[in-house]
């Protein structure tokens, strides 16, 4: 069994991911852990906070020698803004300067502070910060390494801005050449201009974004409980991903719409699909077709002009505070849910074919794939 965390707050001293279950003999490549932490602090409308990080990998437990020893993977990715934040963020002894009083519309501060019952708001956005993905991302990339053993690879682009869309195919190179992560030029242009307008505005932008893995064989999954379901699974992780609103397999929301004849995928010769309406999964398992997840994410509710709101000291209407944050973030979320698919299809595998040792793994999964019951 496969089990991820994250710890850490976004002006603490890092943001931390444990990877616990990992099987021993995993070659891991910091390179591909590090491309996608840099591609995460990419992407036209970030904020002033990527200015300061150099986002990169530092191993605390779990690899030796570039390979995976067995033990739990702990790993960390340094805040360089800690510099400017130690005093007021000093886990025995803070100055005063840094507290937050009037909660955002559409954040944790409020509901936070009632969970926890805190009197400064900055002890629930320091840990609800999408700065946490970090941790997600390296943990991502960490397990990219271990899919692309076994035959999988995953791959994610934007497809809406602020009601800018995009419905064709991916194409790494044109992805990889927009500033929006979006492979058309045309689109990324009109996305830009859009989140310039945004920022003149004081205000920000949401989209969609879409990931899917190919590769990945038929049969990973379960339909006996509500838990195994590959969907539960992906579907559970790609919602935690802060600010995302909705999350959609395969034909999504268009399943309403359509008739069964005309949405389900007609089954041919050796199992394959003559379409794939379903995503790549049926009934909770894998289909061999490609796992495509859709997810909507909302405009980030932190507000140069701000919103209404209250200071929670005296319950009186007060402009909700600004606090440093990005006008558009749905480039960067797109390589969070491709982090979040990896750590999901990854937690699946593990779930079916489990093992100490990638060498028993892999002859698992290839057994699996040799007894298939398709001619």
């Amino acid at each position: 069994m496969l089990s991820f965390s994250t710890a850490g707050e976004s002006h603490g001293r890092g943001i931390f991911a444990l990877l616990d279950g990992m099987p021993a003999g995993l070659k891991v490549s910091k390179e591909s852990i590090d491309d996608d932490l840099k591609r995460r602090q990419a992407g036209y409308g970030r904020g002033g906070r990527m200015k300061i990080e150099n986002d990169r990998v530092d191993v605390l437990s779990g690899i030796r020698g570039g390979m995976t020893i067995g033990s739990p993977v702990l790993l960390a990715v340094w805040n360089a803004d800690y510099e400017n934040w130690k005093d007021y963020m000093d886990p025995f002894s803070i100055i005063p300067g840094k507290e937050l009083y009037t909660p955002r519309p559409g954040h944790a501060d409020l509901p936070g502070a009632i969970r926890f019952n805190h009197k400064d708001l900055r002890n629930v956005l320091e840990r609800a910060s999408a700065r946490e993905t970090a941790g997600r991302v390296a943990a991502g990339g960490l397990l990219r390494c271990f899919l692309k053993e076994l035959g999988v690879e995953i791959n994610g682009w934007v497809t809406n801005i602020g009601g800018i869309r995009y419905d064709e195919e991916f194409d790494r190179v044109r992805r990889d050449a927009s500033n929006v992560f979006c492979p058309d030029e045309d689109a990324s242009q009109k996305m830009c201009l859009a989140i310039d307008e945004a920022i003149k505005e004081g205000d920000t932008l949401g989209g969609a974004f879409r990931i899917e893995a190919t590769g990945l064989l038929p049969g990973i999954g379960s339909s006996t409980q509500w838990n195994k379901r590959l969907d539960t699974i992906i579907a559970s992780f790609m919602m935690s991903i802060p600010a995302i609103k909705a999350v959609q397999i395969g034909a999504g929301l268009d399943c309403a719409s359509v008739k069964g004849s005309a949405l389900h995928d007609e089954i041919f010769t050796a199992g394959k699909h003559r379409t794939n309406n379903a995503g790549g999964i049926e009934g909770g398992i894998s289909n061999g077709e490609k796992i495509a997840v859709t997810c909507t994410m909302k405009p980030i509710p932190t507000l140069i002009k701000g919103l209404s709101s209250i200071d929670i000291r005296d319950g009186q209407e007060k402009m909700a505070q600004y606090e440093r944050s990005d006008y558009c973030a749905v480039p960067a979320a797109s390589v969070v849910g491709e982090a979040m698919l990896i750590i999901s299809i990854a937690t699946a595998i593990m779930n079916d074919f489990g093992q100490a040792n990638m060498d028993e793994l892999k002859t698992a999964y290839e057994e699996h794939r040799r007894h298939s019951i398709l001619p």
